[in-house]
């Protein structure tokens, strides 16, 4: 992909759809490096925070069903851009429906997308994220 925009783009595109739809997971995979990361943090037993870390094809297998038996929509509603050279950090603030036409998100939180330039193409070398609680409300600067 060109632009960083349109890889940002179309991995929200490549997880988003109504139940019962497959996913394009070859598209998906077309936007990572070889060896890429995609990193959730949530609260582990001890209320401490975790980091659950997945290749892209741990992540198809476990977000697959889910996403295929409730459905799944993901949008960006902020991002923040700093980029140096051939590398990037994205914020992106994201929303999470089980169907578009929902009013309200069942999550918010921030994407971490870093991204490299290849001098060709931009590519996803990892996504790093965690989702919004009452105790960690997502600040005003990403969207909040």
């Amino acid at each position: 992909m060109s632009s960083m925009e349109a890889v940002i783009d179309a991995v929200y595109e490549v997880i988003s759809g109504p139940k019962d739809q497959k996913r394009d997971w070859n598209r998906m995979r077309s936007l990572f490096v070889p060896g890429a990361r995609l990193i959730s943090v949530h609260a582990g037993k001890d209320g401490a925070s975790e980091a659950r870390v997945m290749s892209v094809e741990d992540y198809i297998r476990l977000a697959q069903p889910l996403m295929e038996k409730d459905g799944f929509f993901e949008r960006e509603s902020h991002r923040t851009v700093d980029r140096y050279g051939g590398i990037a950090q994205v914020f992106s603030t994201y929303e999470s429906r089980h169907a578009a036409a929902d009013a309200k998100p069942f999550q918010r939180g921030i994407n971490s997308f870093q991204l490299l330039f290849d001098g060709h193409r931009w590519w996803v070398v990892t996504i790093y994220w965690q989702g919004e609680h009452p105790d960690l409300p997502l600040p005003k600067q990403y969207g909040g």
